[in-house]
């Protein structure tokens, strides 16, 4: 670590969880973030902050203006522009130090076969179930830790989905991928600007815990949010031994 990144991340050292260790590891890590948008924005500019060394964006949309109520990670010079390079644009200007691969591709099965496998941590920032549902094989087809938020409305919601754990449940032991719900989306339903700023901001939390080994994670536990009367539920989550998905690949062959 040089004298500079001494300095600058000198309030993480301080931490007895992280230290000089913690951060090393947080500098050596790629982190790959499904999504630029409303969560993505804190997920990105937090993970830059902290010294992320490698962040894969992607994204296949462009900046446009309802966007600006609550993807901070954009601005209105930037509208029109991919959201990808405008996200890059603002991690570097936050943290020149880390290395950003912006991807301007919808976010399908041979992608993520491909991106997942060269992360250490995945954060699942993206809008529709069939997206999320993808991230998830792939994460558990090559055992990478799963950070996953939501948010619509006023109401959100983010937990941690680790295939490095036998115990852990993955996404679709929670969400089954059939049938397919309804999609919703904020263009219709709206949803509360600081909303997505508490979610990715405990999204970002979750990956660098994982990323620095500090503390525990959300694995097993569903956090939901209520923000109209800023209520937190926590639901423990088990692992079903039939899900579809983990079950094969975690479950050893006869």
């Amino acid at each position: 670590m040089t004298d500079d990144q001494l300095l600058r991340y000198s309030r993480h050292i301080l931490l007895d969880e992280l230290g000089i260790e913690g951060q090393e590891r947080i500098l050596s890590a790629h982190a790959l973030v499904i999504g630029a948008g409303g969560l993505g924005s804190p997920v990105a500019l937090y993970l830059a902050s902290a010294g992320v060394g490698h962040i894969t964006l992607v994204d296949h949309d462009t900046v446009d203006t309802t966007n600006l109520q609550r993807q901070i990670a954009h601005t209105l010079d930037r509208v029109g522009q991919r959201k990808v390079d405008s996200a890059q644009q603002a991690i570097q200007a936050l943290n020149p130090d880390v290395h950003v691969t912006a991807i301007d591709e919808q976010a399908d099965a041979a992608l993520l076969d491909r991106l997942v496998a060269q992360a250490d941590v995945v954060l699942d920032c993206c809008d529709n179930f069939a997206t999320r549902q993808a991230v998830n094989r792939a994460c558990m087809q090559h055992r990478k830790p799963l950070v996953s938020g939501a948010a619509i409305r006023m109401d959100g919601q983010v937990s941690v989905f680790d295939p490095r754990s036998t115990d852990s449940p993955c996404y679709a032991c929670v969400f089954p991928p059939e049938p397919v719900p309804e999609e919703t989306r904020c263009a219709t339903l709206g949803v509360f600007a600081p909303l997505v700023g508490i979610i990715g901001s405990v999204q970002a939390a979750e990956a660098l815990k994982l990323l620095s080994h500090a503390g525990s994670s959300l694995a097993g536990r569903l956090l939901m949010l209520d923000a109209r009367h800023m209520d937190w539920r926590e639901v423990r989550i088990a692992r079903d031994a039939a899900c579809p998905v983990c079950s094969r690949w975690r479950d050893p062959k006869p």
